[in-house]
This record gives C-alpha cells, structure tokens and sequence, in this order.
C-alpha cells in the first residue's frame, strides 16, 4: 500500500496514474470520457478508481439513474433487511459516482409500461436499475428501452439484460457440503418458491447431494407460503408430526425460515444442533441473536448494490459490452447450529 493511502489521505488523480502506469493526463481524460483514450487503458483507469473508491468526475457526475424495486423487494425491506443492505451498498456508490437515485416502485400489473415510459421520455435518466423483479413484462419492456439497463438481485433467462447476483447456486452447495462433512445424508431443504434466485439455491443443495453420492430426494424439499419465520415453524412442525421426522438437517434458502425451523424443532422438544442441525443463507444480521446462533452462508449484499451500480457506469461509459451475469462469491459463516449427526436420532 502507498505511503499516502497508510495516511489515509483521499486518493489523487497521480496514485490511480501509478497504480495503472500512465500518465496524470490520460487518467483525466478517461475519468472524464473524453476522446483518446484506447478503451482498454480508459477501462483498466475506472476499476482502479472504482477499487480505491475514487469518485469518478466526467459523464456519469450529475446523471440521475433510475431504480426501479418490485413489491416484493418492498416487502423484504421492512421484515428481513436483505434489500436495505443492498440499497446501504448502491446510495454510498452513487454518492461516491455523483450519481442520483430515483427510486420507482412496480407493484400492480402494467407498472413496468409507466417507468418505462417515464425512463424513455426524460433525457436526465442515464440508467436503469431493476431491483428483486424476475416479471417477463418488466425485462421484456427494459431491454426494449435503448438505455442502459443493469438487474440487481434477478437475471435474465435470455441474457437481454445485463445482471448482478450472489452466487446463489454455490452458496447452497457451500452450506449443504458443510453439512454433509458433519455426517448428515438425510438434509431437508425449506423454500418459498417462485424466484429464480431461489431455483438457484435449491439447484445448489442438489448439486452438493449428487456430488457426495447422496440423493436428492423429494421428499427432501419443503414449500412454504412466506418468508416469516412462523410459518417455516409451522411447516416443520407440521412435517414432522404428520409424517415423522426424515432428516438429520435443515437447510433453508433464507435465514428467517432458519430460524423459524429452530423455533418449531424447540418446541417439539429436539434440542438444536444435538438432535437436529440447522443452517440458514443470508447471514441477516438477526441470525447472530437466535439461540443457537445460526449458521449461514454469508451473501455480499452491500457489494451486490455497489457492483450493479459500477457495472451500470460501465454501461453508461459505452464499457461493459456485451451483455454480462456478474456473480459475487459468498462465504461460509459457522456459528452453534451445526453438530455431527447423533446417534440418538432415528428416522422413520
């Protein structure tokens, strides 16, 4: 690290020079999009910028994006805080761009033709993001829009939008194969279908069964309604009541049907993890308060908003073609809900 940075004095123009190996010059010209530039030089200069976190002048200053949040990222925002760490990560990378935010929420049918419209019609709209919508109206309309269009949180099947994801699929592998290191071959896997970020996740558990040779039974999957942990404690309960317990552990595709799996194990009189094991994806911040403290697997959500936002500055740059699915890496958080499988459990 520069003597400078170890100061913490804010990065100059002359310290992205060095670190890219040109000149102060070329470094203004391609912050400011100005003309010759070789695009793999203006290119390498912004991810520098973005990686210091420089706030880059030029263009993209000033210009308003449009995020465009589905009801049900609404709806997560106020019980699960998913989407409030995604919007933490995209207002801190839009006032560090200079950028302004007009959120526009879609919620009834045929709203996707009014932001649309309104994104088309007013030139100050140099962007669009699309937040947690996976509605074939909504991508059909934005990739028609001729502006440039980045999806947060969902992707396009098509790959007519560009997009940025957790990557969903490894982080249920990543947490169904911790489980499996610790003895378990009987895992249920709870869910609220109908996203295909969620596909993904119950693509991941698969994935990890067969890798071990186990089968992915589907008597293994449990739906539920919603998202509120009393309904995953409901399902559980009525699961195990009506059909007998199957399984050595529980792995949800969020960390709120987690902890209401815990909830409904206690209240059946099975001790979490001596008797059952748990484990959650997410790592919500409340996952850290449930007795036992919930394993997880760690989703970059603050970063899931600040990528989206440097890919959509990309895009408004004329730099990020063609069309690309980023995907962020996601971690494993081990915490007090994960034991071996005990001896004392039988199955029926």
């Amino acid at each position: 690290m520069a003597g400078d940075e170890k100061k913490g004095r804010r990065t100059r123009l002359d310290d992205i020079a060095a670190r890219c190996g040109v000149s102060i010059s070329t470094v203004s010209r391609a912050l400011a999009g100005e003309k010759g530039v070789r695009p793999d030089i203006r290119k390498l200069v912004l991810e520098t910028a973005s990686a210091v976190s420089y706030a880059v002048p030029g263009s993209v200053a000033g210009k308003k994006v449009m995020l465009v949040a589905s009801g049900a990222a609404m709806i997560d925002y106020v019980r699960n805080q998913f989407t409030l760490y995604v919007l933490e990560g995209l207002n801190a990378r839009a006032a560090a761009l200079g950028i302004e935010l007009a959120m526009r929420p879609v919620a009834d049918k045929g709203d996707e033709a009014r932001v649309v419209a309104e994104m088309r019609d007013d030139p100050s709209f140099g962007g669009m993001l699309i937040l947690t919508v996976d509605e074939e109206d909504m991508l059909a309309a934005a990739a028609g829009l001729g502006k440039p269009v980045v999806l947060v949180n969902s992707d396009d099947p098509y790959m007519r939008l560009s997009s940025v994801t957790p990557c969903n699929r490894s982080a249920a592998f990543i947490a169904a194969e911790h489980l499996i290191k610790a003895g378990h071959e009987r895992i249920l896997f709870m869910l609220r279908p109908g996203r295909r970020t969620i596909e993904r996740r119950l693509e991941g558990w698969r994935d990890a069964l067969r890798h071990h040779g186990l089968t992915a039974d589907a008597d293994l999957v449990l739906e539920v309604d919603d998202w509120l942990p009393e309904l995953g404690a409901e399902a559980i309960t009525r699961l195990v009541r009506d059909k007998g317990l199957s399984f050595t552990a529980i792995l949800t595709a969020g960390d709120s049907l987690a902890a209401g799996a815990v909830r409904g194990l206690q209240a059946m009189g099975y001790v979490v993890p001596q008797d059952i094991s748990v484990m959650g994806i997410d790592d919500l911040p409340q996952s850290a308060f449930v007795t036992p403290p919930l394993s997880t697997v760690h989703i970059p959500m603050r970063e899931l908003g600040a990528t989206a936002l440097d890919l959509l500055r990309d895009m408004m740059l004329g730099l990020a073609a063609p069309r690309r699915r980023v995907e962020l890496a996601c971690h494993l958080v081990e915490r007090g809900s994960v034991a071996a499988v005990s001896p004392n459990i039988k199955l029926r």
